[in-house]
């Protein structure tokens, strides 16, 4: 079976605290591993999580705030001390010298091929089985942008139909290769026997203020990994640094279609997150997740057509 999960590697935001690293998060996507935003300590946080560094196939950093990309460094240099044959990097283009500065931070031994792919302005960064993962412009102080990976939809057969056709054993297999195959002299199409299964959505917003693409990055996500740096007690501040509150993020959740809500990056001065959850649950009736460190939180399966 397919592994689809989020390892959180960290939830702080500007300063880590005894309880919360610097930020990190593993999207575990069948044999991809996508690495968001690693911050200080991350290569630290992928052993404690039990990662090995070979599990990361691509890098994505929304921008070059030090605690979304400090711990780009000994993540990169672990990869080529595991043998890691290639990754790919995106970031925002605007910070071409901060990466190459991160990338060569100290002296070592490169092996790891690092297929650099700088992110320009908005649209599709990357195509594959997987299904395609964007990037949209976020609303920022300096230029960041959110992520966004969909799988394609797929036809999935329905058994109830399948029998109702008098298709099974080998035919199944002939039907799908075919498109349609001849039963009992009628012909029957692989439309007639299946539905379309809407393929998972994965979104990841950091450091913004409200903004349409929040909103798009968002739209029908099984799970969206999104910054809640503060309460709404301090939602001017947010504003004006940049970020949003936990109610912010919730609304978003709500508008836009959103199964499973994990919220993170949280300031240093909350002590307790209970509030986040409440304050969040006051706009979002779906399950939210106050993120932890080290957490594992699975992408949420589409119900199988009956």
């Amino acid at each position: 079976m397919s592994t689809r999960e989020l390892i959180v590697l960290g939830t702080g935001s500007q300063v880590p605290s005894r309880a919360r690293n610097h930020n990190g998060y593993l999207l575990r996507w069948d044999s991809l591993g996508l690495l968001f935003d690693p911050g200080e300590g991350t290569q630290r946080q992928l052993t404690f999580a039990g990662v090995p560094a070979s599990a990361v196939t691509r890098i994505c950093l929304t921008h070059f705030h030090g605690d979304h990309c400090l711990g780009l460094p000994g993540v990169v240099q672990r990869l080529s001390l595991d043998g890691v044959a290639r990754v790919h990097a995106h970031y925002p283009a605007s910070g071409q010298e901060h990466f190459e500065r991160l990338r060569h931070a100290s002296v070592f031994h490169e092996t790891t091929e690092l297929v650099e792919e700088p992110v320009t302005g908005d649209g599709v960064v990357a195509r594959g089985e997987f299904g395609e993962l964007s990037a949209l412009r976020l609303d920022h102080p300096v230029e960041a942008f959110g992520y966004r990976l969909v799988e394609p939809d797929r036809r999935t057969m329905v058994p109830r139909l399948l029998r109702c056709h008098g298709i099974h054993g080998p035919d199944v297999g002939a039907l799908l290769r075919s498109g349609s195959i001849t039963v009992g002299g009628r012909t029957v199409a692989v439309e007639d026997v299946s539905v379309l299964r809407t393929g998972q959505r994965f979104a990841f917003v950091m450091d913004t203020r409200l903004c349409d693409n929040v909103f798009a990055l968002a739209q029908d996500a099984d799970l969206l990994v999104i910054e809640a740096t503060f309460l709404d007690e301090e939602a001017e501040l947010a504003h004006r640094y940049g970020h949003l509150t936990a109610r912010q993020a919730a609304r978003v959740a709500r508008e836009s279609g959103v199964r499973t809500l994990v919220l993170t990056h949280f300031s240093q001065r909350y002590s307790t997150m209970t509030r986040f959850h409440d304050q969040a649950a006051q706009e979002f009736d779906g399950d939210i997740v106050v993120a932890h460190d080290l957490d594992r939180i699975p992408v949420p399966r589409r119900p199988r057509p009956e």
